[in-house]
């Protein structure tokens, strides 16, 4: 049973929030406040698992407390509701980790208090599955190559795409390949203008949803928004891993699907991102170095908490004569001690086609096998059973993100 506490001086609104709560049975309401000045006291004296503040009573004040709270208690999770998603936003810059929206359902509750109380060691259940926009409960997907080559970036534009395609998700595209990124090549969109991630970056301090929305791209066929790599190579070191964190954290109110783009260089904005990802998708092929290197990446990611648990390994270009070296998939497994997630068939000419029209697999070529594993792969994912024929994801399928892994 996890403990919450929560502040509203409004007492309608805090009586639907007390009613809500009495029906989640994982939780047990510590702490009530009618008052956002003893709310830190409360919470001193209560030591909750998680804080909820309602924030329309008084922004200002509410601010300001969550801005205390967190720099006293920073392992301690803030959820914020209010109608206002300026004042949602600026609870994220204050330290809140989440976020609901009014009116909130049960649905929603569930969805958020899963999450808080999950990430901070809690026992809820934790879900990629559900269309939680409105959550804050945004699902983050970053997917990292074993080396250049292997089709890192035509896996994320065409996961992204695919996502996107979906009329119940909005996805973003994050490319995180900060110096040498293509993401924006691989796709024809209007509206950048001459907005990059280096521009949020610089403007961190002032960065507002309208600026935000700005800088995304969107590929209309597919509805998929991009926020590009820096324009200049010279502009990548103004980039930090605090920017990369709020920015995506920004992003998770828009968004219900982000997808990462990273660079070969485990940098600490690649790192930064690794961590906030729900889920890593290390794409290799059956080729002596790329599955030296996952064995290598592994390891790597093994020295910090939870991130080696989050990375299914997937295996690109399955079938392509030219870089399997007689290497089973079986060999493969036994060789990084980990079960292979998802195969993608090899077909260049539905690649390079989709490649050169400028628009993803699941708008240039939706029947081609490639496109067919790339659905049955987001299937897969998000616990959805995969309707993608055998031969189009090679000898074996995926698990569910919560199966065997």
């Amino acid at each position: 049973m996890q403990r919450v506490a929560i502040v509203d001086p409004t007492e309608s609104t805090r009586e639907s929030l007390r009613t809500l709560l009495l029906g989640v049975d994982f939780v047990w309401l510590e702490a009530e406040c009618a008052r956002y000045e003893y709310f830190y006291d409360v919470i001193q004296t209560s030591l909750p698992d998680l804080a909820i503040v309602a924030l329309d009573a008084d922004k200002t004040k509410a601010l300001n407390m969550i801005g205390q709270i967190s720099a006293e208690n920073s392992k301690l999770p803030i959820l914020t509701i209010s109608h206002d998603h300026q004042a949602l936003l600026m609870s994220l810059q204050k330290g809140a980790k989440y976020f609901l929206t009014h009116p909130v359902t049960l649905e929603d509750m569930l969805a958020a208090l899963r999450r808080a109380l999950g990430e901070a060691g809690g026992t809820g259940e934790q879900s990629l599955g559900s269309n939680t926009r409105q959550t804050g409960a945004s699902s983050v997907i970053a997917v990292l190559g074993s080396r250049g080559g292997v089709g890192t970036t035509t896996l994320s534009v065409n996961l992204a795409a695919t996502l996107a395609a979906d009329p119940n998700h909005a996805a973003a595209l994050i490319d995180l390949d900060l110096a040498l990124g293509d993401a924006d090549i691989a796709l024809e969109v209007n509206g950048f203008e001459n907005i990059s991630i280096a521009d949020l970056a610089r403007n961190i301090e002032r960065l507002d949803m309208n600026f935000l929305r700005r800088a995304m791209a969107r590929h209309e066929p597919s509805g998929l928004s991009i926020l590009r790599h820096p324009l200049e190579i010279a502009e990548v070191g103004g980039i930090h891993e605090g920017h990369v964190e709020r920015i995506l954290n920004l992003l998770k109110i828009s968004y219900t699907h982000l997808v990462l783009d990273l660079s070969k260089s485990l940098l600490p904005t690649d790192l930064m991102a690794l961590r906030m990802a729900d889920l890593i998708l290390l794409t290799a092929q059956l080729e002596l170095s790329s599955l030296r290197n996952v064995v290598r990446l592994i390891h790597c990611l093994g020295g910090e908490e939870n991130l080696a648990d989050k990375v299914r390994v997937v295996i690109n270009r399955q079938g392509a004569d030219a870089v399997e070296e007689g290497i089973s998939l079986k060999k493969a497994e036994e060789v990084i001690g980990k079960p292979i997630f998802w195969q993608i068939p090899n077909d260049p000419k539905a690649v390079i086609g989709a490649r050169v029209a400028g628009h993803p697999l699941v708008k240039h070529a939706p029947k081609s096998r490639v496109q067919q594993s790339i659905q049955g792969l987001a299937q897969a994912l998000y616990g959805k059973p995969v309707t993608t024929p055998s031969d189009a994801r090679g000898s074996k399928g995926g698990w569910g993100i919560f199966g065997k892994r």
